[in-house]
């Protein structure tokens, strides 16, 4: 894990001294709120429905014991007691008083965590597949590269003001576990014919109202040249990119507009002026930031070892595990998804939990997925039954990462002053429906995503169900998209027809599954494989009978 320097401490501090400063001005009526947002944005804090929001960064979402039970303690002293990680590997604070937020950004700059970038129109959280440094299908460990770029990108002085925000996705595995295609860049690692790791490039992915999948730009760049092409990509995007409409502004447009080929023909040009200069990663300065993520010293263990027949430890084993570099390990997912629970929060009392297990039995390594759970990366096989029981204690043993009620949902109009509709209350309705665990193994891998709006925080686009809600004639509704999908084989779900009512969603759900029960070849077979079999049309039929029956 990254170690702050005395230059990453001075910089903080100095950081929390400036805002503390603002704030107090702020407080004093001697700046409006007009001039105080530029400001509040910079340091992750925004103004919400009935409160301030503090959004604070965790670096590809990588955290230890210690910076979780500060989490905690922000939670319980400043706030209502949880928290709520999010999409981006970051957790945010719904309820402090802005007069306390400069205490909690100085708590958090003792455990060396801030706030700063994870808003505005700049280089936002660099984000990685959260089992970096531990699966067993990597190449490599994504996360030096991500601190790299996080250096590189944290206030630089071309790039902090940019047409509109900017979000970078690393993973090191074919199995794409970060979603690199839905962002302004996606860097897959990997190695060439030769041995040599460097990165395939994607450019233009993203969300929100013009939903995109990433072009790729270069199949494979040398790891020493990933600050001078990247920075390459955000000049090109800087000085071209749309300001005159916030809506169009990301580089997703300017690819659509420009054009991939003459794009790709920029941003070359701009690299080739940038090449083998100060920009150029020695192998030192790489190996240096590589040490800080080494494997911990694992000792050998015994393979397995459960003397149980609890179903509900029996459930948890299979879903909420997967495969370690070691086979005497494993990596633990947590899922923060309890069944009628709000996607993503943890209490203080859970957050304190988590650091415990992490410290005893994990070394002392937390991830946050950008699937809203928590992951334990290096667990011994032999330990997962004491890990298992005191999961439970904290109320955190769900065994359902993956299935149907491991629903990804942006705060909604419970809390976010962009919102629509609300998200919260469809995803523990969906939870509850779908929480019997027999019916959740039967129906296997089903990803529902929901967003309060066109922004898309709950990632709905790439839903294998994708539910959005909108606004129409002052009332909810509930757009369904199906065929989503942010793995390697990414792709944008479709919609299928009008939308839903609040109270008739969950049975629209319900008709979407049972319809892929039905017509799915056999056991094996996904939804979302199944759907790519069959198309839309069967479950717009049984969608919309009155239209199929039209027909």
């Amino acid at each position: 894990m990254y170690r702050y320097d005395e230059f990453d401490h001075d910089f903080v501090r100095e950081r929390v001294a400036q805002f503390t400063d603002q704030v107090e001005r702020r407080l004093s009526g001697e700046i409006t709120e007009d001039q105080f947002k530029p400001l509040r944005l910079m340091n992750g804090v925004y103004l919400q429905l009935h409160a301030y929001m503090l959004r604070i960064a965790v670096p590809y979402g990588t955290m230890n014991g210690r910076q979780m039970r500060t989490l905690a303690h922000i939670a319980r002293k400043y706030d209502r007691g949880y928290g709520h990680f999010t999409t981006r590997q970051n957790i945010q604070f719904n309820w402090p008083k802005l007069e306390d937020i400069p205490a909690i950004l100085s708590d958090l700059a003792e455990v060396e965590m801030h706030a700063i970038q994870t808003s505005g129109n700049c280089i936002r959280n660099v984000t990685a597949d959260h089992f970096s440094g531990a699966a067993a299908d990597e190449v490599a460990d994504p996360r030096p590269y991500a601190e790299i770029l996080r250096q590189w990108s944290s206030l630089h002085p071309e790039f902090s003001f940019l047409p509109r925000k900017f979000k970078i996705a690393v993973t090191g595995a074919e199995r794409d576990r970060a979603a690199i295609q839905v962002h302004d860049i996606g860097l897959h690692l990997k190695k060439n014919e030769a041995g040599e790791l460097g990165f395939a490039v994607y450019v233009g992915g993203g969300q929100g109202r013009t939903p995109m999948i990433a072009k790729k730009v270069r199949d494979f760049l040398p790891e020493a040249d990933l600050l001078a092409y990247a920075t390459a990509i955000l000049r090109v995007y800087n000085l071209n990119g749309r300001r005159d409409n916030k809506y169009k502004a990301r580089i997703k447009i300017l690819v659509h507009e420009t054009g991939l080929e003459e794009l790709k023909t920029d941003i070359e040009r701009e690299f080739e002026a940038l090449r083998d200069g100060e920009l150029t990663l020695p192998e030192g300065d790489i190996e240096a930031i590589r040490r800080y993520f080494a494997l911990p010293d694992l000792p050998a263990r015994e393979r397995d070892r459960f003397d149980t027949a609890d179903s509900g430890y029996l459930d948890w084993l299979t879903r909420n595990t997967a495969d370690h570099k070691r086979d005497d390990y494993a990596m633990v997912t947590i899922s923060l998804k309890p069944i009628g629970g709000i996607p993503g929060d943890a209490t203080d009392a859970q957050m304190e939990a988590v650091a415990d297990i992490a410290e005893r039995f994990a070394f002392d390594e937390i991830r946050v997925s950008h699937e809203q759970n928590l992951v334990l990366p290096h667990v011994a096989r032999a330990d997962l039954q004491a890990v298992y029981a005191a999961l439970k204690e904290a109320g955190l043993e769900t065994g359902n990462a993956g299935l149907i009620t491991d629903i990804i949902a942006c705060p909604g109009l419970d809390y976010c002053a962009l919102a629509n509709a609300r998200s919260i209350p469809v995803a523990q309705q969906l939870s509850e429906r779908f929480g019997d665990p027999a019916r959740q193994a039967e129906i296997g891998e089903l990803k529902i995503k929901i967003s309060g709006c066109i922004n898309a925080c709950g990632h709905h686009h790439v839903g294998h169900i994708g539910l959005l809600g909108v606004e129409k004639k002052g009332a909810e509704l509930y757009q369904i998209t199906l065929g989503g999908s942010a793995d390697e084989n990414t792709s944008i779900g479709e919609i299928v027809g009008r939308g839903f009512e609040p109270e008739k969603v969950t049975d629209a759900v319900e008709t979407i599954v049972d319809t892929y029960l039905h017509l799915r070849r056999d056991r094996s077979e996904t939804f979302i494989e199944a759907y790519r079999r069959l198309g839309a049309q069967p479950f717009k039929d049984a969608l919309y009978p009155e239209k199929a029956r039209a027909a």
